[in-house]
């Protein structure tokens, strides 16, 4: 029999966003060719065949076809999955592909509530390097999660009633041990959950919409938007050298969109939108501070948070999850690691910010400022490096042009708060 040679077309539709501000679009994989490989006449060849009986006996013989490889790839070209010639490898969860994280992960559990409570050297040199690490895997888990799982308002519930739950047992076991908050105080840390609670759901959309290293870039731009705030909404006046400081982030975060190969709009717009909204969270945290440790703060803070992002995710999402979503992506991965995979994040990005809060407490602000820009770069550096970002060369140069101009402009603000310091200090004596 003549070989045959078959086309078949195949189109996948998938759902890349989930979100407000885009609707859902058809995604190609390409056309592939399935070749059907020539089968001969002869009954002895053929996949299933009974010998005639000898002796009594019946034989029966099976040919392997060959399971044809396929490669069902974004179409960014991030990631992809190979089935192999002949059996197809099942997917691993976090833990058994990175058993030394999760171990460093439960050591790091287990010293935490010692080491926030030890002195200022350990605070410079080990919580600085703590933020890095967990900030950099939970950018990488995150948008890895998001390659197969495109539904940022409800991972951001994820990320938020994972580390409610954290706290729930931190204080059960009295590490901290919670402090108690009244009318008075839910007042204000409300308006700072609200800002926290925009601010992360909108960056997750722009995560899930775009690169890592662009989304940080744009979210570079914090700086601006605080110092506008604090000019035009608060009434204080801003150096003119504090601004002029800022001019390279502006020029080099333009530079970097215009030239960025995965821009979007909803990637570009959520990233802003998120910039005004921890803006907002700085102004209202200044007005709501308290004697109350930074660590039970973080914690109300998460909770009151998640009670504002659960009902968009439900009117959102929910349909969708219900219908395919959650299906869709256990078939993609599996179930252990989807769930595990969703926990990790979670548990990270908690861990990070409320690191960030505690650091911020036990450091300097210079070291402080300095150690935001380092943050930074390593994230957009790990970014690139982990999910193979395609960068043109106005974009490299913008993304370091808005790094540089964060670093200065951070440093001149750190310099302007020790003197403040200084000045109280020699008013008070």
């Amino acid at each position: 029999m003549a070989a045959v040679t078959n086309p078949v077309h195949v189109s996948v539709q998938r759902h890349r966003i989930s979100s407000v501000f885009s609707l859902p679009r058809r995604v190609s994989t390409g056309y592939g060719l399935l070749k059907v490989r020539a089968l001969q006449s002869e009954a002895k060849d053929s996949s299933f065949a009974f010998s005639p009986m000898v002796g009594g006996s019946k034989h029966l013989r099976h040919r392997r076809f060959p399971v044809v490889t396929a490669l069902a790839a974004d179409d960014d070209g991030s990631e992809g999955e190979k089935i192999k010639e002949g059996s197809v490898k099942p997917s691993r969860s976090f833990g058994e592909k990175f058993p030394a994280l999760v171990t460093g992960f439960f050591f790091f559990m287990c010293i935490k509530a010692t080491l926030l409570q030890t002195c200022y050297l350990f605070s410079n040199i080990v919580l600085l390097p703590c933020r890095y690490f967990l900030n950099v895997i939970f950018n990488i888990l995150n948008k890895k999660v998001y390659n197969y799982f495109p539904y940022p308002y409800f991972v951001s519930v994820v990320h938020l009633l994972v580390g409610v739950a954290y706290c729930l047992v931190c204080w059960a076991l009295g590490l901290p041990k919670r402090a108690p908050i009244d009318k008075e105080l839910l007042v204000l840390l409300t308006p700072v959950a609200i800002c926290h609670a925009l601010g992360h759901v909108m960056s997750n959309v722009s995560f899930a919409a775009v690169a890592v290293s662009f989304t940080h870039t744009v979210k570079a731009l914090e700086p601006f938007f605080n110092a506008a705030a604090s000019q035009f909404v608060l009434d204080h006046q801003i150096p003119l050298s504090l601004w002029l400081s800022l001019a390279p982030v502006v020029i080099g975060v333009s530079m970097a969109s215009l030239t960025e190969l995965s821009f979007n709009w909803t990637g570009f717009i959520s990233a802003m939108i998120s910039n005004i909204a921890f803006t907002y969270r700085s102004i209202y945290s200044k007005k709501a501070m308290t004697g109350m440790d930074s660590t039970n703060v973080y914690a109300y803070i998460s909770v009151i948070a998640l009670f504002f992002c659960t009902p968009p995710a439900i009117l959102i999402e929910g349909p969708q999850l219900m219908e395919f979503g959650f299906r869709n992506a256990i078939a993609k991965v599996g179930l252990l690691k989807f769930f595990s995979d969703l926990f990790w994040i979670g548990m990270f990005y908690h861990l990070y910010n409320q690191l960030a809060t505690n650091t911020l407490e036990r450091v300097a602000p210079l070291t402080h400022a300095v150690g935001n820009v380092l943050k930074r770069v390593f994230v957009i550096g790990f970014s690139i490096v982990v999910f193979g970002n395609k960068i043109s060369t106005q974009t490299g140069i913008g993304t370091a042009t808005a790094i540089a101009g964060v670093a200065i402009y951070s440093l001149i603000k750190a310099n302007m708060e020790v003197q403040k310091r200084k000045a109280a200090a020699a008013l008070a004596s």
